[in-house]
């Protein structure tokens, strides 16, 4: 079975159709940039673009960098604020004409690790984070999901986390991979002391660079890049569509 799966960030909006039951994109992922102002609207004639490109006729998965409750948007931390209280779920589908699945964007990240990538098999509590324009996450426990944790946005030294130590803040701050990765290891600490997860997975467009920052990070909980990584969103979204 196949279904498309659009993953909607901060920078870019990518999808590409994907087999659910081997977990992998069946084409070229297509990648464009995500409107700015990244007001509804705009965000979803991309999404069009993207079906129209694939010429697709199935089953759409779509995520969103925020809290999503039965399709409607209730957060917008990395994209407009017109964001909230829209039914994205309604939208999408009036644009594409087609059936469309919409879920937070790490929570699909970590259901497809759970399929197909770091978290399959895992027992206990595995706590997926990804990094990007901000921090997602996703907390998994004994492969079920608990939507909408949002955890980027905990409090560290007086400011959101993802404010500091999202890939984004990397680039901005102009850090080096040393000094990102302490601020990494500082949230990742909070994270553990919290959730005491027996596994760490780290996500988002750094888990391709993970050599150059993970072995830097001393924590108690192992901690291992998303198998699936930049493309678990994708996959995750194409799952949600046809669970």
């Amino acid at each position: 079975m196949e279904a498309l799966g659009i993953d909607i960030g901060g920078s870019g909006i990518k999808g590409a159709p994907v087999d659910v039951a081997r977990g992998r994109l069946t084409r070229e992922r297509r990648r464009i940039p995500t409107p700015s102002p990244a007001k509804p609207e705009a965000v979803a004639e991309v999404v069009a673009e993207i079906v129209k490109h694939f010429a697709w006729e199935g089953p759409v998965g779509v995520t969103f960098p925020g809290i999503v409750l039965d399709g409607v948007a209730r957060s917008a931390a990395n994209v407009d604020k017109d964001w909230i209280g829209t039914d994205a779920r309604r939208l999408f589908s009036q644009v594409t004409g087609l059936p469309v699945t919409v879920l937070n964007d790490a929570d699909a990240a970590g259901l497809a690790e759970v399929a197909a990538g770091a978290a399959r098999g895992r027992p206990g509590v595995v706590m997926m984070l990804t990094f990007g324009t901000g921090i997602g996450s996703a907390l998994l426990i004994d492969g079920r999901l608990v939507p909408n944790t949002e955890l980027g946005h905990l409090e560290i030294r007086g400011k959101e986390a993802e404010k500091r130590a999202s890939d984004h803040a990397r680039e901005a701050h102009d850090l080096d991979w040393a000094e990102w990765a302490e601020r990494v290891q500082e949230y990742l600490e909070h994270v553990e002391a919290l959730f005491s997860p027996s596994l760490f997975i780290i996500g988002g467009g750094v888990s391709k660079k993970a050599d150059r920052f993970l072995p830097l990070i001393k924590l108690r909980t192992p901690i291992v890049p998303a198998g699936l990584q930049n493309e678990a969103g994708i996959v995750g979204a194409a799952m949600a569509a046809l669970a």
